[in-house]
């Protein structure tokens, strides 16, 4: 299969979200700045677009405008094998005017839609035991950021502690 590289379009702070998302995603870097030159649509001299790479994943960022905005139709899922790197990269994306959103769903400052996602999550609700399942998944519904030790507890059948849902 052909490689496929994320392109994401943004107004004119690519360069901002790369350099953004370079430093809290480890074995990461900006790895090509292009710029607008003579008779293109952009500020001569201005960044055109921003190639990076995220832990091996590779993604391109463009200063297009204003014209399109990012919406929840696209996201990307961080999988996270602890509760530490969830927490990494919860509070890490949302600084700086991010918004929380549902079941470990967020926007970044720059309005782009991810997913923190603990790996037990899956283990979780794909467990046998339907009615484990089912509490796991009721009490990811009421959750923000996921806590991994309460979806187990909520799982197991464990009231939740005292300040989580």
């Amino acid at each position: 299969m052909p490689k496929t590289t994320p392109f994401l379009w943004f107004d004119k702070q690519a360069a901002e979200a790369a350099e953004f998302y370079v430093s809290l995603f480890p074995n990461s870097r900006i790895t090509h700045v292009s710029r607008y030159g003579p008779g293109t649509p952009g500020t001569e001299g201005a960044v055109m677009t921003v190639s990076f790479s995220l832990d091996g994943t590779d993604f391109v960022a463009l200063n297009g405008g204003p014209d399109f905005r990012f919406t929840e139709a696209i996201s990307f899922q961080i999988d996270c094998a602890t509760q530490e790197e969830v927490d990494h990269y919860w509070y890490g994306l949302t600084a700086g005017g991010g918004e929380e959103g549902d079941c470990g769903w967020l926007k970044d400052r720059y309005g782009l839609s991810w997913q923190v996602v603990p790996t037990a999550l899956f283990e979780l609700l794909g467990d046998p035991d339907g009615e484990r399942a089912g509490r796991a998944t009721q009490a990811m519904l009421r959750m923000h950021r996921l806590d991994i030790a309460e979806l187990r507890r909520a799982a197991d059948g464990a009231p939740a502690r005292a300040g989580q849902p």
